[in-house]
């Protein structure tokens, strides 16, 4: 028989797997580096990460010490993904790339955080809204570039 905590924390790895492999698909769909086992692998280790933070804390208070602070490791996590999507950015003839894909790791990262401290419904919205940023607002993006560069060349003209 599975323990109830243990069964607690494979279904938040398993939703924070699922929420950042969901952004992974948009990112292999829309042909970008970074896909479904990069952002599954991001958002379940946060989860990960927080889950074991937030037992630590739990074993702690209940031997009587204080001063434990499961926040310090989510603001590790930040430091982290920061680092690791620091690589990402590539510079061009004056030409950035690499800053969708960095905030979509980073934005993933907080996804898992979320599942790891048991807030599901706040990292569903966080997942369906990231998905809505790839997806319609790249869309509206795109003709908004396709405008200004129309009225950049009837300036030119």
């Amino acid at each position: 028989m599975i323990d109830p905590n243990t069964l607690e924390f494979a279904l938040r790895l398993a939703l924070a797997l699922a929420l950042g492999g969901l952004l992974g698909i948009e990112r292999i769909i829309a042909h970008k580096s970074a896909g479904v086992r990069t952002y599954a692998l991001i958002s379940m280790g946060a989860a990960l990460f927080v889950i074991i933070s937030d037992q630590a804390l739990k074993e702690y208070l209940l031997l009587g010490v204080t001063g434990v602070q499961p926040t310090y490791v989510l603001a590790q996590i930040v430091v982290a993904i920061g680092f690791l999507t620091g690589g990402l950015f590539l510079k061009h003839d004056n030409h950035v790339s690499g800053l969708t894909t960095a905030s979509g790791l980073w934005i993933t990262a907080g996804i898992g955080s979320a599942v790891g401290f048991g807030l599901h419904s706040l990292a569903i919205i966080a997942t369906l809204l990231t998905l809505f940023i790839f997806t319609v607002l790249w869309t509206f993006e795109q003709k908004v570039r396709t405008v200004a560069e129309d009225v950049l060349d009837e300036q030119i003209k």
